[in-house]
């Protein structure tokens, strides 16, 4: 799967480069370019953004620049996703519909935002992390990215997957690992048990009750 992400701040991408995204990068299960807009700048300081029309505050981000950076590495299955509070708030069933996508061009905004009439000639979705604004779209695009990539075939064993939070509806059971024993508090008995009927039953109703104590409005959309 490919990701090219339009930016002003590629450098902030770093963090990407390691644990299981950057193990996937390696393998070549996942491809994440970026793509610095200020290189499509050609105004010899480089100048990307002015003054919005109207007056306020702030700079907008040219559409001139932004098109340029799209055109060169839009394809015929790209899908273009504008990151922005104004979108569909990303969920588990948006992320694993796009995880099915071939090729996607996330559009990182900055300062007051970009020249609407590119957003309208080359936007195909917008999507938000949440009801809050941030100074730009990198971190919101990290995240797509690695919520995304986790469910391109061969990041993750399929068993982690499917039972994660959010994969059945439900939150993750609660889990445990060596010493047994930890401040006085044990392990509890039937993860020792050897029975897996059981410890599936156990885990199971723990994801119901964890499920109902911290998000129940899930359980209503069951």
């Amino acid at each position: 799967m490919k990701f090219d992400v339009l930016t002003l701040f590629p450098e902030m991408f770093d963090t990407l480069k390691q644990s299981v995204i950057g193990r996937a990068q390696e393998k070549e299960l996942i491809d994440i370019n970026l793509v610095n807009i200020r290189d499509f700048s050609q105004d010899k300081h480089k100048k990307v953004d002015d003054t919005p029309y109207g007056g306020g505050a702030g700079m907008v981000m040219m559409p001139d620049v932004v098109y340029r950076a799209y055109q060169s590495v839009k394809t015929e299955e790209s899908k273009v996703i504008y990151m922005s509070p104004q979108g569909k708030t990303l969920d588990q069933k948006k992320v694993e519909d796009l995880a099915k996508q071939e090729h996607l061009i996330l559009l990182c905004g900055h300062y007051e935002g970009i020249d609407q009439r590119v957003l309208d000639k080359i936007v195909d979705e917008e999507i938000s992390i949440g009801d809050y604004v941030l100074t730009g779209g990198e971190i919101p695009a990290m995240v797509l990215i690695d919520s995304v990539s986790r469910y391109v075939k061969g990041v993750l064993k399929e068993d982690s997957i499917k039972e994660e939070s959010f994969s059945n509806g439900l939150f993750e059971y609660p889990q445990y690992t060596r010493p047994e024993i930890f401040e006085g508090e044990k392990v509890p008995e039937v993860l020792l048990s050897g029975n897996h009927q059981k410890i599936e039953k156990w885990r199971k109703e723990k994801s119901f009750e964890i499920t109902k104590q911290k998000r129940p409005d899930l359980l209503e959309q069951k």
